[in-house]
Order: C-alpha cells, then sequence, then structure tokens
C-alpha cells in the first residue's frame, strides 16, 4: 500500500516542500529510503524501526520504500524520522487518518520520543506559504515555530501521542503562543563603556563605526583595553528590528545553535572566533554547507583578535563577504548563499611582542621580524577597513580616576538618532546605512563644502589613497555629519574621517 506524508528540507537558509511517500510491498524484509538523503537520513530506518515498535505499533516485514520527492533536492539531517514512521503507520492502516493537509516534522529517538530538529523555523515558513495550516513539531520546537503566523502549531512528545491524536482519540493540541513581542527592544547585556577607563578617543571611533556600520581595527600594546573596548560595541549599537530578529533566528536555527529556551534571537551576535579557525569555519562550509561565523555575525559583530595571527588565506576569504555582504558556498552537489552582513572588529599588537612605539616598553622584536608581522595585513583586506584607531598604555591617573564616564545608553541614543537619519535617506532603496553605499549614492549624498574639498584633493595626494579609500573616507564623513546633525560634509567631518586611516602601511 502506498502513503504519502508532507514534509519539509533546508537548502541554505531556505525551506522546501518535501513529500514522503512510503510503499510498502511483498517480498523481503528491506528498508529502503531514495531521493538523495545523507548519511543521517539513511540512518532513519533504525530511528524508525525502533521507535515504531516500542511506542506499541507493529513494524512490517516487509518491503518497504521511502522515496523523498523531489528526487533532485538533497535531504539532510533527522527531520524526516517523523514523516517516515507516520507514513508507514498509514501505509500499514495501523493510523486511518487524512494526512494530506498535515506538514510533519521532527527526529525520533529510539523509544518514540520527538527530539529537537534543527531549521525548524524556515520549514514552517515554506509550509506556511505552501498553504499548509497544520504543522506537527517536537513540543520543544514549538514556541521557535509559532514564530510564523497563521499557522497551527501541533506540538507532540512521541509518536504514539501522535498516533493517537491521527485516531481520533485526542483533541487537537494546539500551541498557544506566549505573547513574544517582536518589536520589543533588547540589548545585550555587554561591557559598558563607562566602565572603561581612558581610550577616550577610541570610544568616540566606537561611536562612528556603530553609527554607520563600518568596520575597525584597534592597534595597541598588551593590556590596553582593545577586547574590553571590542566587547563594549554591541552596547552601543541600535536594536534588531523584528526583520533582522527573524533573519538571525532563521541563521541560528538552520545551524542548530538556537537554544531551546530563546525561540527568538533579540540581540546583536558577538562573534569571536579563535585565530586557529579554518576557511570553512569563517565562511562556512563541509560536504553539506552550514553557515560559518561570518553568517552567524549577521546583523552583529564579528570580532578578531590577535588579526595579523589568522591566516593570510582566511583573511583573504573575508574580502568579498565585507563587499558584498553574502556569501556563496560551492559544492559539487550545488550551490548555496548565506547573508554576510556584520561589522567587522579586528584587534592586533604593533608587532609580535606588542611595544613596538611603545613608550613605556621597550620592543624585543628585530625590524625585520616587525616589518613581516605587519605585512600579514594585505592591502586589500586594509582598504576594505574604514577605521584603525591606535589604542595606547592607559597611565595611572585614568586606572585610579573614581570617575564614571559617559555610559552606553547615552552613546546608543545618538547611534540611533543617526541610523534613523540614514533609514531616511536610503528609503527607497535596498541601503541600510552608510557603510553600504555605493558609489552613486556616495555621489548623490556626500555633498562637501569647498574646503572639505580642498582638505580631501591634499589629502588623496599626500597619502596616496585608492579610489576604494577615497570612497570610504567620504562615506565614513557623511556618517560623522550625521552624528553632528549637519546635512552637509564640512571640513572637520572629513579631517576626523582622515585621521582615521592608516599612517603607516602595516
Amino acid at each position: 500500500m502506498l502513503a504519502k506524508v508532507n514534509s519539509c528540507a533546508v537548502v541554505g537558509l531556505e525551506g522546501y516542500m518535501v513529500q514522503v511517500e512510503v510503499d510498502i510491498s511483498p517480498g523481503l524484509p528491506r528498508f529502503y529510503v531514495v531521493g538523495l538523503p545523507d548519511e543521517a537520513v539513511q540512518e532513519a530506518r533504525e530511528r524508525v524501526r525502533g521507535a515504531i515498535r516500542n511506542s506499541g505499533f507493529n513494524f512490517p516485514m516487509r518491503r518497504i520504500a521511502a522515496n523523498l520527492a523531489p528526487a533532485d533536492l538533497k535531504k539532510e539531517g533527522p527531520a524526516y524520522d517523523l514523516p517516515i514512521a507516520a507514513g508507514i503507520l498509514v501505509a500499514t492502516e495501523q493510523i486511518t487518518a487524512d494526512v494530506s493537509k498535515i506538514v510533519f516534522l521532527g527526529e525520533l529517538s529510539m523509544d518514540g520520543t520527538l527530539r529537537h530538529t534543527s531549521g525548524i523555523l524556515p520549514m514552517v515558513g515554506v509550509a506556511h506559504q505552501q498553504g499548509f495550516n497544520d504543522i506537527v513539531v517536537p513540543s520543544v520546537d514549538a514556541r521557535e515555530a509559532s514564530l510564523i503566523e497563521c499557522v497551527r502549531i501541533l506540538p507532540f512528545d512521541s509518536l504514539a501521542a501522535l498516533a493517537s491524536y491521527l485516531k481520533g482519540e485526542m483533541p487537537a493540541p494546539v500551541y498557544q503562543p506566549d505573547g513574544l513581542n517582536l518589536e520589543a527592544p533588547s540589548i545585550a547585556a555587554t561591557v559598558d563603556l563607562a566602565e572603561i577607563k581612558g581610550q577616550e578617543h577610541v570610544k568616540r571611533a566606537l561611536e562612528v563605526a556603530a553609527a554607520g556600520a563600518h568596520n575597525i581595527v584597534m592597534s595597541g600594546p598588551p593590556g590596553s583595553g582593545k577586547t574590553l573596548l571590542a566587547r563594549a560595541l554591541p552596547g552601543i549599537l541600535p536594536s534588531l528590528t523584528s526583520e533582522e530578529s527573524l533573519e538571525v533566528t532563521k541563521i541560528y536555527s538552520v545551524a542548530g545553535l538556537l537554544p531551546s529556551d530563546t525561540p527568538l534571537i533579540r540581540q546583536r551576535p558577538f562573534r569571536s572566533p579563535h585565530h586557529t579557525i579554518s576557511n570553512a569555519g569563517l565562511v562556512g562550509g563541509g560536504h553539506w554547507p552550514k553557515p560559518g561565523e561570518i553568517s552567524l555575525s549577521h546583523h552583529g559583530v564579528l570580532f578578531l583578535d590577535e588579526l595579523p595571527e589568522f591566516g593570510h588565506a582566511v583573511l583573504e576569504v573575508l574580502r568579498q563577504p565585507l563587499e558584498d555582504k553574502i556569501v556563496t558556498i560551492s559544492r559539487a552537489s550545488g550551490s548555496v548563499t548565506y547573508p554576510a552582513n556584520f561589522m567587522l572588529v579586528g584587534a592586533m599588537n604593533p608587532c609580535p611582542c606588542g611595544y613596538f612605539g611603545d613608550p613605556y616598553h621597550a620592543c624585543t622584536c628585530p625590524p625585520s621580524l616587525v616589518s613581516r608581522y605587519q605585512r600579514r595585513i594585505s592591502g586589500p583586506f586594509i582598504d576594505r577597513v574604514d577605521i584603525f584607531v591606535e589604542v595606547p598604555h592607559v597611565e595611572y591617573e585614568k586606572l585610579a580616576d573614581t570617575r564614571i564616564g559617559e555610559r552606553s545608553e547615552k552613546v546608543r541614543s545618538r547611534v540611533e538618532i543617526a541610523r534613523s537619519v540614514q533609514r531616511k535617506r536610503f528609503s527607497s532603496t535596498r541601503i541600510a546605512c552608510n557603510s553600504e553605499m555605493t558609489p552613486t549614492e556616495v555621489r548623490e549624498h556626500c555633498q562637501m563644502d569647498e574646503s572639505a574639498q580642498g582638505l580631501l584633493k591634499a589629502a588623496m595626494k599626500q597619502m596616496y589613497l585608492s579610489a576604494r579609500a577615497f570612497h570610504r573616507i567620504l562615506k565614513l564623513a557623511r556618517t560623522i555629519a550625521d552624528l553632528e546633525g549637519s546635512g552637509i560634509i564640512q571640513a572637520n567631518h572629513l579631517a576626523e574621517a582622515i585621521q582615521y586611516r592608516p599612517r603607516t602601511q602595516i
């Protein structure tokens, strides 16, 4: 007998409908799963066999073929356990119910209980788009699934409970959302700028970076506060919008990193990978490509501590995502595209010992070693960073000062005002902030007064800046002008933007 059950697949971040066709026919007892499944889907045979038997049902000792259609769409993960088990029970008439309007998602354990399944959010989203109203999910994933409105989420703890519902022995256990407010802002509990003594010029650079989503690199001796300053950055960034929260949540759901008690991510991500990370770990990859650190940093901060220690190839693969805000991973089986709209924050020492140019400690590195260390960061990579700032040694008087500095909340209010100006400016485009402007927007919105034009012309000649650096200076000056509420770029705005360029080729 043939049974058809609806389910979903995830490729990249997009969901696709899958129909599980279960055919049971006479013959030697064999269990096949076809339709381009990965190893986890192939192993569903044993999980389904054990779950059916341990849930009080009979597993048919006949020839069983489960086809996951469409056959040319790759299937991965254990989300097909439940639809395959439901198809077998319907095909053997142990359950007599119309399942054509229901979508089944979930991993089964050997005792028949339902486990957490990654990618629930995009799968429920595509099911809703295709007109399905009833979605069966594991109970632990009900809150995540309920983020998609206008669908009935049916949470179950076990295969036996699902069978009782399909038999009509129990009412539909429709999940009632707990009133999660998608619009309520949430700010990450990070380091407050007021807790950081001194480094006022670095705090200003962080404010400018946050206001326009500009990339920033900090250089200074060990212990000067670079990491602490980087961890304070999420606290001055604007809160995520509801659309941004859903985008970030979808990425973490697909990656299997969404906490069970956090159905919706409402804080900007802060990712800090170690410098030993591989290319695949940073940009994503694998035989079945998964999101990497740059996608997990989407709408947040990617912090690279000890920047020159990262492999040359690892840093170079960041160049394209920094420009395009997406990353495409190609494999023989196909390509997937992940979003990668993040702020890059780097921290580095000026030399291997960390004290090159420091007035208080003598550098022990020979000049040739210092030069090689600084050249680990290529020129094209430098051109994609808007702000370079020195983080000097903090003096005792500032560390011992008991006065409290400006709090992150006050800085964030100025950043949000600047961002609102940018949203209004780019309302008719897909651009969100100044750092994303193309040359067309730069020409239209980065108007300078006469003194600023003369200053930029002189800087271009003296510093031998590239065309990319020219546009980045104008974007940065536009952000500084927005923070001051100026409609036109003035000489002081441009001067501050120019001072954030690296003074020496590192």
